[in-house]
């Protein structure tokens, strides 16, 4: 009976530590919001957002989305319209910085894969919009929308810039020393 004794202290506190770990681990998850349980105000606050930005109120539309930001971090709609507000404004990159943070609660979201992925190609980043692009592909396993839309404005970005760099031509001038 000692040996046993001996044998059940000599692993208990290893077991018992180890069922600590594993308590802790699974109850962080039972706090935690799924995707598609926005909080309810958060999402009356982005449909707000949505109306002032169809109203070309765009300063008041980001306000609507940042405060219902405030409410629910993990609202992807009020990222999109972010996006969409900043890209309507000329601010590419802030718009692309916006869809990423949709893209990081979402990654799968074909429809913001493809904005951002136009919104690369109108900077010239056609190396990442290409990225985008392949995924996209992956992701509709069959020709989508999105991605002949994405697909076409990469060809655009192209051709303008190749178009650009041929129309320039440099002269050398030389002045006179005076």
């Amino acid at each position: 009976m000692s040996n046993v004794w001996k044998l059940i202290m000599r692993f208990s506190p290893p077991v018992i530590a180890l069922s600590a770990v594993f308590l802790m681990a699974s109850s962080a998850s039972i706090g935690k919001k799924a995707d598609h349980d926005i909080d309810p105000q958060s999402v009356a606050l982005v449909a707000e957002g949505v109306a002032a930005q169809k109203a070309g109120q765009y300063d008041n539309a980001l306000g609507w989305f940042e405060t219902a930001l405030a409410v629910d971090p993990r609202n992807r709609a009020a990222f999109v319209g972010m996006a969409e507000v900043s890209a309507q404004q000329g601010l590419k990159g802030k718009a692309i910085s916006f869809y990423k943070s949709a893209l990081d609660i979402e990654p799968n979201d074909v429809a913001v894969i493809a904005a951002q992925g136009e919104l690369m190609a109108s900077k010239g980043a056609l190396d990442a919009a290409k990225k985008n692009l392949a995924r996209l592909q992956i992701l509709c396993r069959s020709k989508c929308g999105e991605s002949d839309r994405l697909a076409a404005s990469i060809e655009k970005a192209g051709t303008k810039d190749a178009l650009q760099a041929s129309a320039v031509e440099i002269k050398p001038t030389v002045e006179k020393a005076n």
